[in-house]
């Protein structure tokens, strides 16, 4: 065994985490929810969604048999919403090609949709006590620092080196127990001691070696990408207020809040009462024109986007010209509902001002 690994493995077993709702098990369901829910997300807000979904769906044959607007509704929140679509396409697919049993080679379980090289790796070690090693953000920033790694680790170049990197520090641990220590060590090490910033490097055991601590490079690597500049956009969207009910839509499959229950989206400068004529068939009360509400500001990982929220007050007589453009919903119901965190805000802000 490495000395690294060794170290990994011992500090784990002793200061690592081991109450997290997904440890101690190595039913394969369980595992490969609470790898999908983890990739990009911290643990803390993962944890209360995993704990539903159980409830919801304790066995994958439940997940697969759930309308997809289900899965989208429990995951409303957690961001990332093709993970949520692509839970359901693989417990579907678990039930279609592997008759419900899910997969056991790392081959088949990479198959899956919205599985990975690393979420696979973890997948069949924590799982199946498999020798796989891992390579997420936590690995990749602990290796820069111990090993002094110079440049962008988190660049497609360097996937191929780190991965070799990576497997030779596993050659030879044990299946089970010391690769699963091993592989929620590395996680667990990145995640509370080896942080990207502030890191607590005097409670590490890779300290006595790790060549950032000792040449007080610990704030340098790993190595800053080059910054961009981080695109904005600007959108309104339209409240159509009915009474105590609010129009909501359904946004298409794919794209950004794929699936997920909308305020319908105009353009900035778009005609809020001839679209709400015209796409709707609305008629607005006597008098009303549209109000402005407090801009919502919102952070994609590739950009940031400016919703201004334009409220129109609608007769509650009013019906639709086509069902199919939306559907009328109390704003309780909308709230609980599978809809995007900024359009809960919203939501959130009219139901108090009103």
């Amino acid at each position: 065994m490495t000395d690294f690994a060794r170290r990994i493995i011992a500090w784990q077993r002793l200061d690592g985490r081991h109450d997290l709702p997904w440890q101690g098990t190595r039913d394969p369901y369980r595992v490969w929810l609470s790898e999908v829910m983890l990739q990009q997300t911290q643990v803390s807000s993962v944890i209360p969604y995993y704990q539903r979904f159980l409830t919801k769906f304790p066995n994958i044959e439940a997940l697969a048999g759930a309308p997809v607007e289900e899965v989208m509704q429990l995951w409303a929140g957690l961001g990332y919403y093709a993970r949520a679509r692509n839970l359901h396409r693989t417990a579907q697919t678990v039930m279609e090609r592997f008759d419900g049993v899910f997969p056991r080679t790392f081959e088949d379980v990479l198959s899956l949709p919205g599985v990975g090289r690393s979420t696979a790796a973890a997948i069949c070690a924590f799982a199946y006590g498999d020798r796989r090693a891992i390579l997420d953000g936590n690995v990749k920033r602990v290796f820069a620092r111990y090993f002094a790694l110079e440049g962008d680790v988190r660049a497609a170049a360097r996937e191929e080196e780190l991965w070799s990197l990576a497997e030779s520090l596993i050659v030879d641990l044990r299946e089970g127990g010391e690769i699963e220590s091993y592989i929620q060590g590395q996680m667990d090490l990145g995640a509370t001691v080896c942080t990207r910033s502030n890191p607590s490097c005097l409670l590490c055991p890779l300290k006595a070696d790790c060549v950032a601590f000792i040449s007080g490079r610990v704030d340098e690597l790993p190595a800053a990408r080059p910054r961009k500049e981080t695109p904005h956009r600007d959108t309104a969207m339209l409240i159509l207020l009915r009474g105590e009910e609010v129009l909501l839509e359904r946004r298409p499959p794919t794209g950004i809040w794929g699936g997920l229950w909308s305020l319908p989206e105009i353009a900035l400068d778009g005609d809020a009462l001839a679209l709400a004529k015209s796409r709707f068939g609305l008629s607005m009360r006597r008098g009303r024109r549209p109000e402005p509400m407090p801009v919502v500001e919102h952070g994609f990982t590739h950009y940031s986007l400016s919703i201004h929220p334009v409220l129109l007050r609608v007769s509650q007589t009013t019906q639709f010209v086509a069902q199919e453009a939306g559907e009328w919903m109390s704003i309780a119901d909308a709230l609980e509902a599978a809809i995007p965190a900024p359009i809960k805000r919203i939501l959130t802000a009219l139901s108090v001002s009103d």
